[in-house]
């Protein structure tokens, strides 16, 4: 059978997260950076395959493709990481602490942004021709996505922080439910049918994904958006890392270790130790 039980790919995201807290610095952010390459232009062929349509719900069945590509190629997104890593913390795996945890999100999200921006301001100089000409549809519907989702939530002062940090917490409930769906299934097509799903709700339902918006963002700026860094990092990227800290861990891995590693009782058991107690105290 192609399909991996629960209780297996449990096993598999801890010894997953043990593996990723263990591996070398210039591995995690070589593929930190790669996974922000193969994201970002992802984004692109979704704001895209949205502009030439007109519709939203193409962008966001075909946005999935990049996440399954890194997935297969073993690279790594820091919104992954931050679900998977901390199992091996709580496993009490050898070597594992939280300094080591911390340095696995850390060195993963640097790559992620590294490769963001490389994207970004190549894919600035694809649209404008190396700024040479005016922005065409899709540079203008990047520059709009961007200031609605920074100056937008600014305006709403706290409101806005917290609807984005919301949002992320939905976004990385999805985003890790696909990475642990590539754990499900032994076949190709399999893995991807099961990443391909969460990512595409995530992706139709607006929902804030920290290294899609290292990208998102800075090429907006560069296009030309009228918003800075400090409304960007303020109003978007830090309530959406932490929303996805909170998202992937407290809502998709932490539940899935506690039914599935971390098992109670079944009521068949419970009830087997109730007989033999009442069994024990009769005999008394």
């Amino acid at each position: 059978m192609s399909y991996i039980k629960p209780a297996d790919f449990v096993q598999t995201m801890i010894d997953v997260g043990e593996a990723k807290s263990k591996t070398g610095t210039r591995d995690l952010i070589l593929r930190g950076t790669m996974a922000g390459i193969i994201l970002s232009l992802a984004v692109v062929v979704a704001i895209t395959a949205i502009v030439q349509t007109g519709i939203g719900l193409v962008g966001a069945l075909v946005f999935p493709v990049g996440f399954c590509i890194l997935s297969l190629m073993g690279y790594d997104l820091v919104t992954g990481v931050f679900g998977l890593a901390p199992l091996a913390k709580f496993e009490n795996r050898p070597g594992i602490d939280w300094p080591r945890v911390l340095r696995c999100w850390g060195l993963v999200g640097l790559g992620n942004l590294i490769g963001s921006l490389i994207v970004a301001y190549l894919i600035a100089v694809s649209l404008t021709m190396n700024f040479t000409i005016d922005t065409n549809a899709v540079a203008q519907k990047f520059i709009a996505v961007s200031t609605a989702r920074t100056v937008g939530f600014e305006n709403l002062g706290a409101d806005g922080w917290i609807t984005c940090f919301v949002r992320a917490i939905f976004c990385n409930l999805m985003v890790c439910l696909g990475v642990v769906g590539g754990m499900t299934s032994r076949s190709v097509a399999g893995k991807v049918a099961a990443m391909w799903l969460p990512i595409f709700i995530f992706f139709v339902l607006v929902f804030e994904h920290t290294v899609v918006n290292m990208f998102l963002f800075p090429l907006g700026m560069i296009l030309g958006a009228d918003f800075g860094i400090a409304t960007w990092l303020n109003f978007n990227l830090i309530p959406t890392i932490l929303g996805n800290l909170v998202g992937g861990l407290l809502f998709t891995t932490i539940p899935l270790y506690l039914t599935h590693k971390k098992t109670s009782a079944t009521l068949d058991t419970e009830q087997d130790e109730k007989v033999n107690t009442e069994a024990v105290l009769s005999a008394k």
